[in-house]
């Protein structure tokens, strides 16, 4: 299926440092009747996105679709994208915390897909313009786009930005830290001040995020092999019982760690 789908990362320009995490790019030219299904875990970011790619969701119609500059919004849900017939689409992927910078209220882009001229009048046009230029090219003048409607933001929500992805970053890199308190601590600020500067600029509570992070250790167990108690993951992830990380498990991926664990061993694990 790779020979028909070409997924591939891009560098981005220093300006963008600690706000943008990576540009993305994904080139697809599948056979008649033939799709490509990809489930896409939840994440506190948000992608500027240029192409024709189709509607999210496991019913997404045949195409061809429209070329649209597109925003979309962070989930706390698995999304499943289906791709069909030929098109690309071109990206910048949010940090935890970093499209605060262009933005005053990023939980307001929670599971939507907004025009980029929603977000940033007047970019569509420049966008769409660098559609047909190769991937590397066209992500970075993607990346031009938000480097220059960057230095029409207030400076302090431009900084305020960096320093929540900082935060993010010290609780993906430790995940012995399992509570705000925890995470304040190691940031150098209050619970209070973690808890309002995360939630404007991520769109999501510090919370959601270590538990997310917690899930993602989950996932990776499941995806070792071999037989997994859950009693002891949840203790070891620091959920007070099976229970909790059970719900937690299931709310977020959309089926139960047992049934999880059982279709990694029969299918291609999600994204």
């Amino acid at each position: 299926m790779m020979r028909h789908v070409r997924f591939a990362r891009h560098p981005l320009p220093a300006e963008l440092d600690g706000l943008m995490a990576f540009g993305w790019s994904v080139e697809w030219d599948l056979p008649a009747g033939r799709r490509h299904v990809q489930d896409v875990l939840p994440f506190p970011s948000v992608n500027v996105s240029v192409g024709d790619a189709p509607p999210e969701g496991p019913h997404p119609g045949p195409g061809p679709h429209l070329v649209r500059a597109y925003v979309t919004g962070h989930t706390r849900t698995v999304t499943t994208r289906v791709l069909s017939g030929r098109g690309r689409n071109v990206a910048l992927r949010s940090t935890v915390g970093g499209f605060g910078a262009w933005v005053d209220d990023v939980a307001a882009l929670e599971d939507r897909v907004v025009t980029l001229d929603a977000v940033l009048p007047g970019a569509a046009a420049r966008a769409l313009a660098v559609h047909d230029l190769e991937p590397a090219a066209a992500v970075a003048g993607l990346a031009g786009l938000l480097v220059d409607a960057l230095g029409q933001q207030p400076a302090d929500r431009v900084r305020a930005a960096r320093e929540v992805a900082g935060w993010a970053g010290i609780a993906e890199r430790d995940r012995t830290i399992r509570t705000v308190d925890g995470l304040a601590r190691a940031a150098g600020v209050s619970a209070r001040t973690l808890q309002r500067m995360v939630s404007r600029s991520a769109g999501v509570p510090p919370a959601w995020i270590l538990r997310r992070y917690r899930l993602l250790d989950a996932i990776e167990e499941v995806r070792d092999g071999g037989p997994v108690s859950w009693a002891d993951v949840a203790a070891t992830l620091g959920y007070s019982d099976q229970a909790h990380l059970t719900r937690d498990f299931t709310a977020t991926i959309g089926t139960s760690p047992a049934a999880y664990a059982a279709g990694q061993r029969s299918s291609t694990p999600p994204e």
